[in-house]
């Protein structure tokens, strides 16, 4: 079962303009009373190791718990609903914290009451 957090590996089809596309870690967001109930379609932001400095984005640093090899940054701009059966590999986990921030940057890009 997947938890919030976890970092995937999945292919999220050809990008079209300056979408993320093509082969990806990503972060699943879905909230776990969710993903408990195994969906079929979870939200996710993409990774890059590409850090832009935008302030849309959140900068993950490699450790033991999240198993990324460089340092990454959570693409929250490129938040997608996506099929879970596109994940090719379920990794670490980002945490609590790192988790926290990103859905806080999800929740400023839509504009969300705080």
């Amino acid at each position: 079962m997947l938890t919030s957090g976890d970092i995937i590996e999945l292919d999220i089809g050809a990008p079209s303009g300056r979408e993320a596309g093509f082969r990806h870690p990503a972060v699943v967001l879905t909230a776990q009373r969710i993903l408990v109930r195994e969906p079929k379609v979870i939200q996710i932001v993409p990774l890059t190791t590409t850090t832009r400095g935008f302030g849309s984005e959140v900068l993950i640093e490699p450790d033991e718990s999240n198993a990324l090899l460089y340092p990454s940054s959570a693409q929250c701009q490129h938040i997608r609903a996506v099929a879970t059966s596109r994940i090719e590999a379920v990794g670490g986990n980002v945490g609590s914290v790192t988790l926290t921030q990103i859905r806080e940057t999800v929740g400023l890009i839509l504009d969300f009451p705080t």
